[in-house]
C-alpha cells in the first residue's frame, strides 16, 4: 500500500496588496531627469489636460514587502506541486532550459513591430517549427496566431467562411457537423462563424455511427468538425470512412488534435484526409499551461486552404524570412501579430529534445499508463468507466463516473477534488458541460507521471472512496488542510457582492479609501 503524504498548506493572515503599506513606502526611486534630457524631448511630456490632478490609489510599499506579499501567496497555492494527472489537458513537465531560452535578451527584449530583418531568429523558429508540425500531419502550412485550442477551432470556423465565400457557395453551405462528445469550442467556435450546427449522438460503440454520419451530410454541410480519441479514451476506427463520406458531400474537414498525446507519431491528419487540424501547443508540445493560459493552438491546413489562412504567415522567401501579408483571401486575424513567441519557443525546444522517437515513445507510454490507471481504478467500490459496456482499451485518458459513490453516500466528484488538496494532490478535470457522465473525473497521466505516482493518485481516491462511507461529511466538508475551506460559488453569481477593482471592492465594502486615511 502507498503512503499517504502528509500535507498541510501554509496560511497567512495576507491583507490584498491595495490595503499594505503605509505613506512614504516606496519600491523604487527614480531620479530627476538630467538637464540635457528634459531640454531635449521637453519639460512637459504630458498634456495639461490629460496630466492627473490627484495621486493615483496605489499601495506604498518596498520592493522587499511586495516580494513577501506575494511569496505568501504562492505558498498558500497548491498550484502544481503535488500529483496532477488533470485530463484533457495534458500536463508535462516543462523544462527549465526552455524557461531560461525564452528570458534571453535575443527573445525577451524583441518586439513584433520591428523590422522582420531584425526576427530572423525568432521567424526562423517559427518556420522550422512550422516543419516540424507539418511532418506530423501531412499539412501544408501552419501559423501560431490562435491564443489557444477554441481560438484554433474559430480560425478553422472563419476559413470555412472564407472559403466557401471565395466559392460562391456560402449561402448553400450553410451546416456544421460535429459530436456530441466533441470539444464544445467546435459547435461553439461553428456558431460564432454562422453556421448551424448539427450535433450527433453517440452509439453503441461509443461514436455516432456511419448512418447517423450519411443521414447528416448534404450539399448545405460547410465542415465536419470532430476530436478523436474522445475524452472518454474512445478512438472511432471509422473516422477515414467519416472523412470520407464528408468529403463526398463536398465539405470541409477538420480534425481537433486536443488529444493528440496518445496518438503522436503514429497517425497523420492528412493522412486519414483531413483538410486542417490543430495542436495545443500548451498541453502537448510541453509548453506550460499555467492557470488557463498562455495557450497557442497551432492551426494547420492543406494548399487548398492555405490563401485564407489569417495574416500574418511566416514564410522562407530567398535566405531570408519574411512575415507575408499579401494575402487578399485571407480571413482575417483571430489575434494580434503571429502568435504567442515564449511558447512557440519552448514547444518547438520540446520537440527538438524529444525527437520523432521519443514522441513515438511518450505516446505509448501514455496509452500504457492509461490502461494501467484504467484497471486499477476498476478495482474501487463507487467508481464506473464510462459507456461500461464498451470493453475496448481506451486511449490516453478515460473519463470515469462516482455516480454509485454518490448515490451510496451522498459525496460527488467536486467534494472528491476538495478532499484531494488534503493530500497535496491536485483535483481531476470533471468534464465539459453538460455533463453527460454523471459525476466525471477525467484522469490522465500521459508520458510524465511514474508508477508511483500514479499509484498514489490512485490510493487517494481509494481513500477518500472509504471516507465517503465512514464520514461522508467530512469528506463533504473539505478541504481542511487549506488556507481557505470550501469556496461559495454563488458569491460569483451576485454582482453586488464581487469586485474586479480596487474602487469597486471600496465602493462594495465600504472601505475608506486610501486618501481618506491619510487625511486621518
Amino acid at each position: 500500500m502507498t503512503r499517504l503524504l502528509e500535507f498541510h498548506a501554509a496560511k497567512w493572515d495576507e491583507p490584498i496588496v491595495m490595503e499594505m503599506g503605509r505613506p512614504g513606502g516606496r519600491g523604487q526611486i527614480f531620479p530627476e531627469p538630467e538637464a540635457e534630457v528634459s531640454k531635449a524631448v521637453g519639460a512637459d511630456l504630458i498634456p495639461s489636460n490629460m496630466a492627473r490632478k490627484d495621486r493615483p490609489e496605489l499601495p506604498e510599499i518596498t520592493e522587499f514587502e511586495a516580494q513577501r506579499h506575494y511569496l505568501h501567496l504562492s505558498q498558500m497555492t497548491l498550484g502544481m506541486m503535488g500529483v496532477s494527472l488533470f485530463g484533457t489537458c495534458t500536463m508535462k513537465y516543462n523544462s527549465k532550459t526552455s524557461e531560461y531560452a525564452t528570458l534571453r535578451p535575443e527573445l525577451a527584449e524583441v518586439h513584433p513591430y520591428q523590422h522582420p530583418d531584425t526576427l530572423q531568429g525568432v521567424l526562423s523558429i517559427f518556420h522550422d517549427f512550422d516543419g516540424i508540425l507539418q511532418s506530423l500531419s501531412g499539412m501544408d502550412q501552419f501559423i501560431f496566431q490562435a491564443g489557444g485550442g477554441a481560438d484554433a477551432a474559430y480560425t478553422m470556423a472563419i476559413i470555412a467562411r472564407a472559403y466557401w465565400a471565395d466559392h460562391g457557395m456560402l449561402d448553400q453551405r450553410t451546416e456544421m457537423i460535429t459530436s456530441i462528445q466533441a470539444h464544445p469550442c467546435n459547435p461553439a467556435t461553428a456558431a460564432a462563424a454562422g453556421f448551424k450546427i448539427v450535433n450527433l449522438p453517440l452509439e453503441e460503440n461509443g461514436y455516432p455511427s456511419l448512418d447517423a454520419l450519411k443521414a447528416a451530410v448534404s450539399d448545405k454541410t460547410a465542415l465536419i468538425m470532430i476530436n478523436n480519441p474522445d475524452d472518454m479514451g474512445i478512438y472511432n476506427p471509422e473516422i477515414k470512412e467519416w472523412v470520407r463520406v464528408a468529403k463526398e458531400a463536398g465539405a470541409l474537414c477538420f480534425y481537433d488534435h486536443a488529444n493528440f498525446n496518445g496518438v503522436m507519431g503514429r497517425l497523420s491528419a492528412r493522412e486519414l484526409g483531413f483538410d486542417a487540424c490543430m495542436f495545443m501547443l500548451h498541453k502537448t508540445f510541453g509548453a506550460p499551461k499555467a492557470g488557463g493560459g498562455p495557450a497557442v493552438g497551432a492551426f494547420g491546413c492543406c494548399d487548398a486552404l492555405a490563401p485564407y489562412l489569417p495574416c500574418p504567415v511566416v514564410v522562407k522567401s530567398g535566405e531570408k524570412f519574411i512575415l507575408d501579408n499579401d494575402r487578399p483571401k485571407s480571413a482575417g486575424k483571430v489575434r494580434e501579430f503571429w502568435g504567442n513567441v515564449p511558447q512557440v519557443v519552448k514547444a518547438y525546444a520540446w520537440t527538438r529534445g524529444m525527437g520523432a522517437e521519443g514522441i513515438k515513445l511518450a505516446s505509448d507510454i501514455s496509452v500504457v499508463a492509461n490502461n494501467y490507471m484504467d484497471k486499477r481504478l476498476s478495482e474501487i467500490p463507487g467508481l464506473v468507466i464510462s459507456n461500461p459496456e464498451i470493453s475496448v482499451n481506451r486511449m490516453e485518458m478515460t473519463r470515469w463516473s462516482f455516480a454509485p459513490l454518490c448515490e451510496e453516500t451522498g459525496v460527488g466528484t467536486v467534494d472528491v477534488a476538495n478532499r484531494m488538496a488534503d493530500f497535496g494532490i491536485d483535483p481531476f478535470w470533471m468534464s465539459h458541460e453538460p455533463w453527460i457522465v454523471a459525476e466525471p473525473f477525467t484522469p490522465e497521466a500521459g508520458e510524465l507521471w511514474s508508477k508511483e505516482d500514479i499509484d498514489l493518485w490512485i490510493d487517494v481516491i481509494a481513500q477518500i472512496t472509504h471516507e465517503a462511507r465512514t464520514d461522508p461529511e467530512m469528506v463533504k466538508s473539505a478541504p481542511h488542510n487549506q488556507p481557505i475551506a470550501q469556496v461559495k460559488g454563488d458569491v460569483f453569481e451576485d454582482p453586488e457582492k464581487w469586485a474586479m477593482t480596487w474602487r469597486a471592492y471600496q465602493r462594495k465594502t465600504g472601505a475608506i479609501d486610501r486618501t481618506e486615511r491619510r487625511r486621518q
